[in-house]
């Protein structure tokens, strides 16, 4: 296995790729995912590439960071995703760049009842907005999004940051922050997810 945080997730939209490819269309988006298999068995998981956004976050000068198994496959996990999950700190000041960089991959968005936004600035004040681009689909959030006793804003500064060859830059949610947070949704593949997290730490 590579020690590369992105060379893993590249690793990963291959293999669900490859998996895949031969699937039929259930209707089934990342809101209805099974509480125990995950996106991964949705139609998210079709076609399902995460790096066009994230270069488009990586030229919007936004930090925002990547949580949710995405980020657990770039600290090691071995389950496949259909979605990309992200965090930012709210502030009004780079929503118009953040939503800039949706827009260049032709990004829908949606609120909490699944009402259509229109991709301005504004929408992305509200705690969670949900989006849904060509290669990835997912939720947006700000630090105003409960996590139980989790102080989330915190963990934007505790995130770490990968570049890889070519320049591209991703911040992603430390493994502690990552655990504390799957630990706080408490769904049996958040649970099952943060065992496996918490298990690298004894194989070093």
């Amino acid at each position: 296995m590579t020690d590369e945080p992105l060379e893993r997730l590249r690793v990963a939209v291959r293999r669900t790729r490859e998996l895949t490819l031969n699937r039929a269309e259930t209707g089934l988006g990342h809101e209805e995912a099974d509480d125990s298999v995950g996106t991964f068995g949705t139609d998210n998981a079709l076609g399902f590439d995460p790096f066009p956004l994230l270069e488009a976050l990586h030229r919007s000068g936004v930090r925002v960071v990547v949580i949710g198994q995405v980020a657990g496959i770039m600290h090691g996990s071995t389950e496949l995703t259909g979605d990309l999950d992200l965090l930012w700190d709210g502030a009004p000041a780079h929503a118009p760049a953040l939503a800039a960089a949706f827009t260049s991959v032709n990004a829908q968005l949606t609120g909490e009842t699944s009402r259509p936004l229109a991709n301005h600035p504004s929408s992305f004040l509200s705690p969670k907005v949900q989006f849904t681009s060509p290669g990835a689909s997912g939720d947006c959030c700000t630090p105003a999004l409960p996590w139980g006793n989790l102080q989330v804003r915190e963990c934007l500064d505790r995130a770490g940051t990968t570049v890889d060859p070519g320049g591209l830059e991703v911040h992603y949610v430390s493994r502690e922050d990552l655990i504390q947070m799957r630990r706080a949704l408490g769904r049996p593949k958040d649970l099952r997810r943060a065992d496996e997290l918490d298990s690298f730490a004894s194989e070093r």
